[in-house]
């Protein structure tokens, strides 16, 4: 068995689920500190993948992160003034300030956040991390930061990539972060109308857990889904694997619970309304900003009594995008459906997880070309259908079906991506992500754009860079792409990144695309943010940020510039 058939099962059993004890610390179930997924998920890399990166110019150098007790964190800041007022509200054992817990929630889980981490950099750690559990503990913890000037952080998973869990903006304000795992309630399920109530500290699998017994899904499924929480899903505008059959995370939701330090807020009465701009929109994406969802309602489908993915080789990337855009045009997009480019799909058939049915199939190295994965989930009858329809257009524009074990093999190693990134980490090799979307018409300049800006400007810095990409999301107008980057650290890899991501970024822009799909904004895409929503766009966050939040305590610097 290769690590990549045993990673994803280990992490889905490590992300189950927590109880109400408020736990904050390291269990055999929590992310180890300085990377992705438990200690007992995580293996190394095999020996030969040493020998490709040498050949691709990338030096392979042991890199192990520095111990827990090595690890630099700043002083308290909390008063204890205000730590009794905390604990008053949620109890002593729920105020946390011990040094490993703080360690875990420090930061989010990008390459730049774990180079730091690991290298034993915690600046930018949190004074306490604050468990509370319920929706009046957030209210009433939010009237105490605003009263006490303690700048609050709202922690779900964890998982953000884009420096959404480190305010800028704290200018030396105490610092607590508000860890939502005890709100992992399921709430009223209306059958009728199809709809659940879910806590905003449920994670991704728990949710799943709690649903099957009615036979019910929520059918959202991100690479973050181990770890990251429904609140998480809302404040970010998450995009599942299945968006194609589901849809986006902010299309199922119907219904919104917020503690605002202006007050209590509760969205969403109907399945559609004329009463003005539906001001959920101000929520979904918010980042924590304007206020902390404490839970969501959502719209949940039956359980799919059929699920098959099935895989593809198609000339060249420009020919799979023109079919997944007919497919779009024709309302055919399947529920999973993921093309990766040419060097993606090398690198995937080269890689760890290859298997010798692999290495031998018609999209083998030799093969050429762009491997597609499509998936299909519902009734038999339906899938059967709706797969063959699709099949139909896909051979008629020259592409060749690969069987079965190539959508097994994506479907087994479909959360292994950030457990590879901190195996090559340990390998002293840079590995990051990044995305955008665009229409059709602006979707092949973007793709040039993006991965030219990268390649220039690490190939600068002589890093010899291999960028990587995949369309992972369809609509009929358009469609996004994920770019993943694999190259030599260099002496200072962290501000090196950085301006590789500032090059891609004026890219994007230039392309017409946008400047995060799926990822949010955080800090990393705030310099692009106003090229995208315009300056009055910004003002009305402005205006929004200083309603719900006159004091600023909530992820200052986080979204709203």
């Amino acid at each position: 068995m290769t690590s990549a058939e045993i990673r994803p099962d280990a992490a889905r059993e490590a992300a189950g689920p927590h109880g109400h004890d408020g736990a904050a610390g390291a269990t055999s179930a929590e992310p180890v500190w300085w990377g992705w997924g438990p200690a007992f998920a995580h293996q190394p890399l095999p020996a030969g993948v040493a020998d490709v990166l040498t050949q691709l110019g990338i030096p392979v150098r042991p890199s192990r992160p520095v111990a827990l007790a090595d690890v630099r964190l700043p002083p308290v800041r909390l008063s204890a003034t205000a730590r009794h007022a905390l604990v008053a509200i949620v109890g002593e054992g729920h105020v946390r300030l011990e040094a490993e817990v703080r360690v875990r929630h420090c930061r989010g889980r990008s390459t730049t956040d774990l180079l730091l981490l690991r290298s034993g950099d915690a600046s930018a750690a949190p004074d306490a991390v604050v468990l509370p559990a319920d929706h009046d503990e957030v209210l009433e913890l939010l009237r105490v930061a605003t009263r006490e000037r303690i700048v609050v952080v709202p922690y779900g998973g964890g998982t953000s990539v884009v420096g959404g869990l480190a305010p800028p903006a704290a200018q030396g304000r105490p610092v607590i972060a508000l860890d939502l795992r005890r709100l992992d309630r399921l709430g009223r399920i209306d059958r009728e109308s199809g709809t659940v109530e879910l806590d905003a500290g449920l994670r991704g699998p728990r949710v799943e857990e709690l649903l099957a017994p009615h036979g019910l899904t929520l059918g959202h499924v991100p690479q973050s889904w181990e770890y990251a929480t429904i609140g998480g899903f809302a404040a970010t505008r998450s995009s599942g694997q299945a968006s194609g059959g589901y849809g986006r995370f902010d299309e199922l939701v119907v219904g919104l619970r917020v503690a605002t330090p202006a007050g209590g807020w509760e969205l969403g009465r109907a399945p559609a309304s004329a009463a003005g701009p539906d001001l959920r929109a101000l929520v979904l994406g918010s980042e924590g900003a304007f206020g902390v969802i404490t839970r969501v309602t959502v719209r949940v489908h039956p359980l799919p009594a059929h699920r098959v993915h099935e895989g593809w080789r198609v000339p060249d990337f420009a020919t799979g995008t023109r079919l997944l855009r007919d497919l779009a045009a024709r309302d055919l997009r399947p529920t999973v459906c993921r093309l990766a480019d040419e060097t993606e799909t090398l690198a995937n058939l080269a890689g760890p997880t290859a298997t010798d049915d692999n290495d031998t199939s018609e999209a083998g190295a030799g093969a050429g070309g762009c491997r597609l994965i499509t998936g299909f989930e519902g009734s038999g009858a339906a899938v059967a259908e709706r797969a063959a329809r699709v099949a139909e257009i896909l051979r008629a524009g020259g592409a060749t079906a690969l069987g079965p074990d190539a959508g097994l093999d994506w479907e087994r190693g479909r959360f292994r991506a950030p457990y590879l990134r901190d195996a090559l980490l340990d390998l002293g090799v840079f590995a990051e992500t990044l995305e955008t979307a665009g229409f059709w018409s602006s979707l092949p300049a973007l793709y040039t754009g993006v991965r030219q800006a990268l390649t220039d400007t690490l190939g600068r810095a002589g890093l010899a860079p291999v960028v990587m990409c995949h369309v992972s999301h369809l609509y009929a107008t358009g469609a996004s792409l994920y770019f993943t980057v694999v190259s030599a650290q260099g002496d200072d890899p962290v501000a090196t990144w950085r301006t590789a991501k500032a090059a891609a970024g004026e890219a994007i822009v230039a392309a017409g695309g946008t400047i995060t799909h799926h990822h949010a904004v955080g800090t990393e895409h705030q310099p692009w943010l106003g090229a995208e929503i315009g300056g009055l766009g910004l003002d009305v966050l402005r205006s929004v940020k200083r309603t719900l939040d006159p004091a600023g305590i909530l992820n200052p610097g986080v979204l709203v510039p």
